[in-house]
């Protein structure tokens, strides 16, 4: 079986679009009493469905969650393996170590990385693009360990 390849350029701005706008709305449902600081993300996979997270805190911060990792559990529960693309919306928006650790587990490597530093009550969008195997210098990759 032949795997599903990102679409060509055309595809590829949609598909970015299409990313951003999900991460934008997963970032209004966010759960952050404490720090305040709202994340959304989205994940598209080999599928072409796209999943998506947002942060949860709770009153024991080391029980919190990332969006990202929430994006990437959704899929995976859903029976989903790979991911294509992901995109992150914050301010200064860019994955933690936790999540990238993630990311490399289950994205391509060539899978987009967009980062979304978006402050709407400001009206700024800042959009930075980079690939999964760029996130972490020397990460576990669990194919290369023999796992």
């Amino acid at each position: 079986m032949a795997k599903k390849r990102a679409p060509g350029k055309d595809g590829k701005t949609a598909v970015r679009k299409k990313l951003i706008e999900a991460a934008k709305a997963a970032q209004k449902k966010a759960y952050c009493p404490y720090s305040r600081y709202p994340v959304g993300a989205a994940v598209i996979t080999d599928s072409g469905r796209i999943y998506t997270g947002c942060n949860v805190e709770n009153a024991s911060f080391g029980l919190s969650i990332c969006a990202e990792r929430v994006a990437i559990f959704k899929a995976v529960s859903a029976g989903e393996k790979k991911i294509q693309g992901l995109c992150v919306a914050a301010k200064s928006a860019a994955p933690c170590g936790a999540c990238r650790q993630v990311i490399i587990e289950f994205a391509h490597k060539d899978a987009e990385m967009i980062y979304l530093d978006w402050q709407p009550l400001e009206k700024k969008e800042k959009v930075t693009i980079t690939k999964a195997s760029k996130l972490l210098p020397r990460a576990f990759d669990p194919s290369e360990a023999g796992l």
